[in-house]
């Protein structure tokens, strides 16, 4: 903060006597007699020699008087009415709290959910109870206070079921993946994620891929092909439930540019945390009918142990806390977001997967090849080539 202070105090300060540089907003300028810079115009310099002379041979009350209405009538001039508000500067200690808190909650989440898959194969029943649990967790948010209850009405409910339903098949499809697949191969697959973004992006919004984007999707493809081939636990059904949650994830991100960027009229624009918290819900009422349809009542001691789950008090637990974890990783990452640039959260998201596999890898003891290892590296370092060259194409749009 002092550095920044310093620099703008510079500016102002240089701008204000020099006589070919322009004042800022918030500087006064002042008239200086020091010998005129040879960069400036012939225009300028007889103009300030002139102003000088002038200045020289009239009285003391003049020259004062002259010097006073300039600066008064400069000030109202190009003084803002509101001064602008310093950066806001973010504390580092918060911010590492903050991803230490996210990729520890997903790590979790993905352990506690694969233990449960493991001996309890009912997905859709899983799914429901995490979106329960974070409906509770929301509620609870609101009903205390720490998070301000929005105000929700039919056109927003309109605006949001689409994301909402692709929301619920996404985190169903990701459950079904984990099922049936090692949860490395599962995020190692879920890193083709730009893929599918840049492909529907392109589809639906006609966001034409520059070349460097085009090239920074060969590695994250060929990387996910070089680890299914020797994937120890590959089978079809995991593999297409992961690919089926990059789709509908990556149309829930251009829903949300299509449908949400529309403003209602009488709507109120909500945060991202609020708008996730509204989604969960939504996505509860949308998945609870057809867990009863499809699965029936499982999610009770006495149904686990007619299945042959002798602790299934465990079992409960680790679900609830898999749905705790769910929620809370979510809503960590979107207060990440509102502290943090888009690519510097894309970042993260990269090395939060990295650790979320070689967490797995060490609970579950999966084996993993030489060139498996080889091939989930090489998607992973794309998505980081991915997210620097977003980066730099947004930087040649805003030149």
């Amino acid at each position: 903060m002092t550095s920044t202070m310093s620099v703008q105090a510079l500016g102002q300060i240089n701008a204000a006597t020099h006589p070919c540089k322009q004042a800022g907003p918030t500087s006064r300028p002042r008239l200086s007699f020091r010998k005129v810079n040879a960069a400036c115009s012939p225009s300028a310099q007889h103009r300030f020699l002139s102003g000088s002379r002038l200045l020289k041979s009239a009285s003391p009350q003049t020259v004062r008087h002259r010097q006073t209405s300039v600066v008064a009538s400069s000030a109202a001039a190009s003084t803002p009415a509101v001064p602008a508000a310093a950066p806001k500067k973010e504390n580092p200690l918060v911010l590492g709290a903050l991803f230490a808190g996210w990729y520890g909650f997903n790590t979790f989440f993905n352990i506690y959910n694969k233990q449960v898959l493991k001996v309890f194969p009912y997905p859709v029943t899983c799914t429901t109870v995490q979106f329960a649990v974070g409906s509770l967790f929301a509620v609870f948010m609101w009903t205390v206070g720490l998070l301000k209850k929005p105000e929700f009405s039919k056109d927003m409910a309109k605006g949001i079921s689409p994301l909402a339903g692709v929301h619920t098949l996404g985190n169903l499809l990701t459950n079904v993946s984990l099922g049936r697949v090692a949860v490395s191969f599962t995020h190692t697959i879920k890193a083709l994620e730009p893929f599918f973004s840049v492909a529907l992006s392109a589809a639906f919004l006609g966001d034409t891929p520059t070349i460097p984007i085009v090239l920074s999707l060969f590695p994250i493809v060929g990387g996910v092909a070089m680890a299914s081939v020797t994937e120890a636990t590959f089978n079809w059904g995991g593999f297409l439930a992961a690919m089926g949650s990059n789709i509908t994830f990556q149309s829930r991100n251009v829903l949300s540019k299509k449908f949400m960027g529309k403003d209602t009229k009488g709507s109120v624009r909500l945060d991202n945390i609020n708008l996730f918290s509204i989604i969960t819900i939504m996505s509860f009422f949308i998945l609870a009918p057809v867990t009863l349809l499809l699965e029936g009542v499982k999610f009770t001691p006495s149904a686990m142990q007619s299945m042959g789950i002798l602790n299934s008090t465990e079992v409960i637990k680790k679900t609830l806390l898999a749905g705790v974890c769910f929620h809370a990783y979510q809503q960590v990452s979107y207060m990440i977001l509102q502290r943090v640039t888009p690519v510097t959260h894309s970042v993260g998201n990269c090395l939060k997967r990295v650790i979320v596999i070689v967490a797995s890898v060490i609970v579950f003891q999966n084996p993993m090849s030489k060139q498996n290892m080889i091939g989930t590296g090489i998607s992973l370092a794309g998505v980081f080539i991915y997210s620097q060259v977003k980066r730099m194409s947004g930087k040649k749009k805003l030149a």
